[in-house]
């Protein structure tokens, strides 16, 4: 076994270290996809029925933050399908989900009370 002065010692391990990184980091995020920057913020509020923006599709890149809010004039719940994430909502308060959106596809966001369709999530 071949001994190391101190100095180089650490200098062994930083290269142990950063070889490691280099060879085991790009597979332990579990994607090749480049991670989105950023929140995506989508804002929805909900009067006498109506849906305001109407409702449309919205693209968010795979691995981007999605913050959702919404307000009603009533009680209700907000639902993303597909990642089971939920808000209840009182009249007149904004309620928001939060997530990660870490799943491809298309994912309606619905109120479960009104039954209303707020929006369609793609996530690419």
């Amino acid at each position: 076994m071949m001994l190391l002065r101190p100095g180089r010692r650490r200098s062994a391990y930083a290269v142990v270290a950063l070889l490691a990184l280099l060879l085991i980091g790009p597979t332990a995020c579990g994607s090749d996809a480049p991670a989105a920057t950023g929140t995506r913020e989508i804002v929805v509020s909900i009067a006498g029925g109506t849906v305001s923006p109407a409702p449309a599709r919205i693209e968010v890149s795979r691995g981007q933050n999605v913050r959702i809010t919404t307000t009603s004039d009533v009680a209700d719940m907000v639902h993303v399908h597909g990642y089971d994430l939920a808000v209840t909502l009182r009249p007149g308060v904004a309620g928001t989900i939060d997530f990660v959106a870490d799943r491809d596809g298309l994912f309606e966001v619905e109120t479960h009370g009104q039954e209303l369709q707020l929006f369609q999530l793609v996530v690419r």
